[in-house]
């Protein structure tokens, strides 16, 4: 595994030693690795720039998954590079074998509403789903699963602290427009659930959404929080979230009702917005 103690890694390495697997994790330091070794999970030192040692570390294991992703916006398109020449060693290490490989990507780009068998729009950066089906091509046993904007659940430090953070700071909580657009959501374990079935389940598939609820009007997440903090729920022009804006304002639905039927996924952990009611996404 790549991401081995990321937000979304560490659960599923969790989900699988509990379920039986014997796990390896990519990492870039002794904190982690330690990490690792209390969880009885087998270590690899190095990052996802060390292709060499992703390359080697793919040919000795039964299977592979791929979390890691590099979330700093301010070099976004690097990121998603990097997350191509990653995805391009994992695939080549198992080209010529039956051994899976499952690769991460989100709902930028995808139709609303849209379903697992729609692709995402050519022009959106993160390529994880485009080299995902070059390997396919090649014959390689690839998968996507895809997650909701929203991987919630205590000590989430994705899309949702932003927000939170965004409303600290400007002192309302807002939404743009009407607030209409919907996002989606899933428990972080319920993600990690999926992804050991896809495993599982003989990757069967090519892409799987990670996704429990459909259809959340932003404006709802904003009416969470601003009740939480005390503050305004107001309508706010794009301009207000500067660089986040685009993710704020955009449609991230698409339906799971595919995967769940594939898996037997019955999602169990709280709704995106009785989660946001949690003490823990306002404290620190």
């Amino acid at each position: 595994m790549t991401g081995a103690t990321g937000w979304v890694g560490s659960a599923v390495v969790d989900d699988l030693i509990a379920a039986g697997h014997q796990v390896k994790g990519l990492v870039r330091d002794g904190d982690k690795a330690t990490i690792l070794a209390t969880k009885s999970a087998g270590v690899v030192r190095g990052t996802l720039d060390d292709l060499d040692i992703i390359y080697e570390a793919a040919r000795t294991v039964d299977a592979v998954i791929h979390t890691a992703f590099n979330h700093d916006f301010s070099k976004f398109q690097e990121s998603a590079a990097q997350d191509q020449r990653v995805i391009e060693a994992l695939g080549s290490s198992l080209e010529g074998s039956d051994r899976p490989l499952v690769v991460t990507s989100g709902l930028s780009g995808i139709p609303c509403g849209g379903v697992e068998t729609d692709s995402p729009h050519p022009a959106v950066p993160r390529k994880s789903e485009v080299a995902a089906q070059s390997l396919a091509e090649r014959g390689v046993r690839v998968a996507t699963v895809r997650l909701a904007p929203s991987v919630h659940g205590s000590g989430d430090h994705g899309f949702i602290p932003l927000v939170i953070r965004k409303a600290r700071e400007t002192g309302v909580s807002a939404f743009i427009g009407e607030g209409l657009n919907l996002w989606s959501g899933v428990h972080r374990l319920d993600a990690a659930r999926l992804y050991r079935l896809v495993l599982e389940s003989g990757v069967t598939e090519s892409v799987y959404h990670a996704v429990a609820d459909e259809s959340v009007p932003f404006k709802r997440i904003a009416e969470v929080i601003g009740t939480h903090l005390g503050l305004p729920i107001v309508s706010r022009t794009e301009e207000h979230f500067g660089w986040f804006a685009t993710m704020v304002g955009a449609n991230m639905t698409v339906s799971s009702e595919r995967t769940r039927e594939l898996l037997d996924w019955r999602p169990t952990g709280p709704d995106l917005l009785s989660d946001l009611k949690q003490p823990s996404y306002y404290t620190g």
